[in-house]
């Protein structure tokens, strides 16, 4: 090593031959003049240090101010200013001479200690496409065609291991399972080895040359090579069929054909080892039994490119495979499943709305914590490049990636995998099928490998490094890569998104917050009487009253009108008080229950064009269940659908919005025609009416917020709180005069004003936070406490959303605080998508339920266990928490299902759907648990009534 001498610099140099450092002390206040390499700046010194290879670990300077640059020329140390040069500035470069090691930076914000060079060789051969191997303890590739080469992982100062005994280019690579002895199969088209690492160790140890045992002998080109989960056979897959060989006899035990096209991978069903599954050239997948030499399953054409990798997740039961293209497709193994397709993700789709996410988090960084990139390729030097699907292997974040602990949603059965492609990295989750990070090899310019041909990745649980083998595609290198997965993933995650959010409020209501509103006392204080003079009479002047009804004679009167129709479904006040009294259960409802599965009931709303928009219980109760209809119609059924429903009439527009207080005395309706209404259910009539004068824009969402207190609604891109006051009150004189009134109290903007497309907020308990989401996708979060925005969120779904809906719970349930924070967004076409408000992370995805079109509604049961949704075939689709398919698929409707909700008191669940041809009825189904088994399981009893009813002008006419 070269160091360039500047006088007046004491103690330059000393060098440690034990630990291979090199310890620079610097007197600062000596130096006057640099190298003359690089030339100083006015007001600043200079200390160069000579070429140098590559540096380990960040350098730490003690003096503050000082600046460290690194390039392939030296190291370069920057002091500016005068006004303290006389401090000592003292670093420590540790340097390893031998093989090349190395710190980038990353382009997503110059991370340090992400990514580290450990080796790098060339092979005489081309190494664009041949086959790696990794384990935990060796990286396994061929070199120069028919030789087999190793490095120790653990200790890159080992020398490598290589094996001799192929005399035809090696295909194909695997690691055994087992630790002790640590078994490696290789094959050509001559041989098929088994290698026994622990005997070859002691073999060259030895000084010897040492060998294999043979498997098979001119067995065809080989792409893939497995061994089973006990080391006891290995499958081979030899052109279109695949081979099952006995290590310990040597022999085949099974030969399964059915491929049309070369098998490309084959993988071992972890809890079922007798099960083995490949994938082909033939793009298709095929489910074996290899103790019988049988088919089980197979899956029809895929795609139009060729599946190249294939996993088996053991925790979520998942079957990933991807293609030449850059798609994933998932399947599930869960037995009843029948390897039913969970999800198609295209990476680079992924890839792209993964970095408008992270570019949208460092832009909303205070300008001292944003970093500048300058090692990443200049503007205009970006090419497009395909994102093949190299390889799978499992990673493991359960120490970085925190998930919440409710209802199987915990990190620890939290799956992700590696996924390698010819331009990068990337951490797939199986949870929220999302992407956790990212690294491309082009962000690195000091990589020797900026484009791969093949890939293999391994990564240890609770391990923070993971080791990943690339080969050139383009050249003859081969590397292996040291990757940090904690500072990968910490550098391009949120910071701090949701930290301090919460459903549960933590403060007290401030002073100056809109929550505080009060109106003023309705009733004033009657002045105090005063006294009379005793001159004056005491005769007040009274108003005429006849008491007596006075018959007129009719001849002068005007013709008789009926202006108001009777009100023919008024239900009597004693009658409701009594249901009330015996109807509400008292028992808990039962958190461990089954969902509702069977059709209890099913009733026809109207015959024609008049779907149903809207479907709600009544929160406090569970006794009543509205219908808001297309045909401006709202009705009040009971909860088991028998009698007559109360009808609410007077929007001039489809009912898209119908919520109930949290008393279950009023309820709520929104409608096309920009009106909002509010019924007595008890008088049913309406109360209070906001209409068009209020609002700018039409109201899209509208509820009742923190306890019956104010109505929140969104009107364009505006958050609205409404403080009203319900006076029901007749007066003979003016009894068609609305006494009740609201005012605006708060009114707040969202973030770049888009419009409001969904909103979300809990009214059973006090809580500040109110959920929006926006038409451009995003999704924000307001404090009404404070009064103004707390968090928010791009790319939340590749449409906008349609709702969103969070876990309240119910007067009857009791759950863990945690899981109030859990809420679900859906959007037409992207699924639904599991939220936790304190991280502002999408910790599921559910996948299943056809929606492409039409919004179809979602809802949390009252146990929090479950989410229902409706869809466009015909079918009610309900999904639990802890898996992203669906567990149960309901049928008995006749159109598309667009709203579905769930009884807070009992296991019943309500569905509303729509229909195209006016010549069918719109019905909702409500399924209702009637009893229990002696084993404790709940039985669910099927009966199906159907009752069609068609309005007229002034009646309902039921036809059984």
């Amino acid at each position: 090593m070269e160091v360039k001498r500047i006088p007046g610099i004491a103690n330059c140099l000393q060098k440690r031959q034990d630990r291979k450092e090199l310890a620079l002390n610097v007197n600062v206040e000596a130096i006057t003049v640099a190298s003359e390499e690089k030339e100083s700046k006015p007001g600043e010194t200079c200390v160069y240090v000579g070429p140098i290879q590559r540096i380990q670990k960040n350098i730490s300077i003690s003096s503050s101010g000082s600046r460290l640059r690194t390039s392939e020329q030296g190291v370069l140390i920057r002091r500016q200013g005068r006004e303290s040069s006389r401090r000592l500035c003292l670093c420590t470069l540790r340097l390893e001479m031998g093989e090349p090691r190395g710190i980038f930076c990353s382009a997503q914000g110059c991370v340090g200690d992400v990514i580290i060079e450990q080796r790098l060789v060339e092979s005489k051969e081309p190494a664009s496409h041949v086959p790696l191997a990794c384990s935990a303890q060796y990286c396994a590739f061929p070199v120069d065609g028919n030789v087999l080469c190793l490095w120790n992982t653990k200790d890159p100062s080992y020398q490598p291991l290589t094996l001799r005994g192929h005399h035809e280019p090696i295909t194909a690579v695997a690691f055994g399972n087992t630790v002790s002895p640590l078994l490696i199969c290789s094959a050509s088209q001559d041989y098929v080895i088994i290698w026994s690492l622990d005997e070859c160790r002691q073999k060259v140890i030895q000084g010897l040359s040492p060998r294999g045992v043979i498997m098979g002998t001119l067995l065809g080109q080989v792409l893939c090579l497995r061994l089973s989960p006990d080391d006891r056979t290995v499958a081979v897959c030899a052109g279109n069929k695949i081979l099952m060989l006995d290590i310990e006899s040597q022999s085949i035990l099974a030969e399964l054909e059915g491929h049309q096209g070369h098998v490309t991978a084959a993988e071992f069903c972890p809890w079922q080892t007798h099960i083995i599954i490949s994938v082909s050239e033939d793009r298709s997948f095929k489910v074996w039994d290899h103790h019988v030499g049988s088919l089980i399953y197979n899956s029809p054409v895929l795609t139009a490119f060729p599946l190249l990798s294939l996993l088996i997740d053991a925790k979520s039961r998942q079957l990933v495979t991807g293609c030449a293209n850059g798609q994933l497709w998932i399947f599930s193994l869960v037995e009843g499943h029948h390897y039913r397709c969970v999800t198609r993700v295209s990476l680079k789709r992924k890839s792209e709305s993964f970095s408008r996410r992270v570019e949208s988090r460092l832009c909303s960084l205070p300008e001292e914590s944003q970093r500048p990139c300058t090692h990443g390729l200049e503007k205009g030097e970006e090419v497009e490049a395909s994102l093949p699907v190299l390889g799978l292997a499992p990673c493991d974040l359960s120490a970085i990636v925190s998930a919440p602990c409710v209802w199987g949603l915990s990190s620890e059965t939290t799956s992700c995998l590696w996924i390698g492609s010819s331009a990068g990295l990337f951490i797939f989750n199986l949870a929220n099928f999302e992407l956790e990070a990212v690294l491309h090899y082009r962000d690195f310019r000091s990589l020797s490998i900026h484009v791969a041909g093949s890939c293999a990745v391994m990564s240890k649980a609770n391990d923070d490094k993971a080791i990943c083998l690339l080969t050139s595609l383009f050249g003859r290198k081969i590397v292996m890569l040291e990757i940090r997965v904690a500072a990968l993933v910490r550098s391009q995650q949120g910071h701090d998104a949701g930290r301090h959010l919460s459903v549960l409020p933590r403060t007290c209501v401030g002073p100056t917050s809109p929550l505080c509103f009060t109106t003023a006392k309705e009733s004033k204080t009657p002045p105090a009487p005063q006294r009379q003079s005793a001159g004056r009479s005491t005769v007040k002047d009274q108003p005429l009253v006849f008491h007596t009804k006075v018959r007129s004679s009719g001849y002068a009167s005007a013709p008789h009108i009926t202006m108001f129709s009777p009100k023919a479904n008024t239900r009597k006040r004693g009658d409701h008080s009594s249901r009330r009294r015996d109807g509400p259960r008292c028992k808990e409802y039962p958190l461990e229950s089954s969902p509702p599965t069977k059709l209890y009931k099913q009733r026809v709303l109207a015959h024609g064009p008049a779907a149903a928009h809207c479907v709600q219980y009544s929160a406090g109760d569970g006794q009543w269940l509205a219908c808001g209809l297309a045909n401006h119609l709202l009705l009040v059924f009971r909860a088991d659908l028998s009698g007559t429903p109360t009808v609410f009439s007077g929007h001039d527009g489809a009912v898209s919005t119908v919520c109930w207080s949290h008393d279950s005395r009023w309820l709520l309706s929104a409608s096309q025609d920009g009106t909002l209404r509010l019924w007595s259910l008890h008088r049913a009539e309406l109360a209070l009416c906001v209409g068009k004068d209020v609002f700018s824009k039409p109201v899209r969402s509208a509820q009742f917020y923190y306890v019956d207190t104010f109505v929140l609604l969104s009107s364009g891109p505006e958050l609205q709180l409404l403080k009203y006051h319900i006076d029901t009150c007749k007066d003979e004189i003016q009894r068609y005069k609305q006494k009740s009134r609201c005012k605006r109290v708060f009114r707040l903007p969202t973030t770049g004003r888009t419009e409001i497309t969904s909103l979300s907020a809990v009214n059973d308990f006090y809580s500040y936070l109110v959920l929006t989401a926006g038409r451009n996708r995003t999704l924000e979060v307001f404090d009404l406490n404070a009064g103004r925005s707390a968090a928010m969120t791009v790319e939340v779904h590749s449409r906008p959303v349609h709702q969103i809906c969070q876990n309240k719970g119910s007067s009857f349930t009791t759950q863990q605080h945690e899981a109030y924070n859990l809420f679900a967004t859906t959007a037409s076409g992207d699924g639904i998508k599991l939220w936790d408000l304190r991280t502002l992370r999408c910790e599921r995805r559910f996948e299943g339920h056809p929606n492409h079109g039409y919004p179809c509604g979602i809802a949390f049961s009252p146990c929090g266990r479950y989410v229902a949704s409706g869809a466009e075939d015909r079918h009610a689709y309900m999904y639990d928490l802890g898996s992203s398919t669906f567990s149960h698929r309901l049928a008995g409707h006749k159109d598309t299902v667009t709203s579905v909700a769930f009884s807070p008191a009992a296991p019943q669940r309500a569905c509303a759907e729509t229909q195209e041809e006016a010549s069918f009825g719109w019905d909702f189904s409500v399924l209702l648990r009637e009893g229990r088994l002696p084993i404790g399981n709940p039985y669910w009893a099927q009966c199906l009534l159907s009752m069609n009813w068609c309005w007229t002008l002034s009646e309902v006419v039921y036809t059984y």
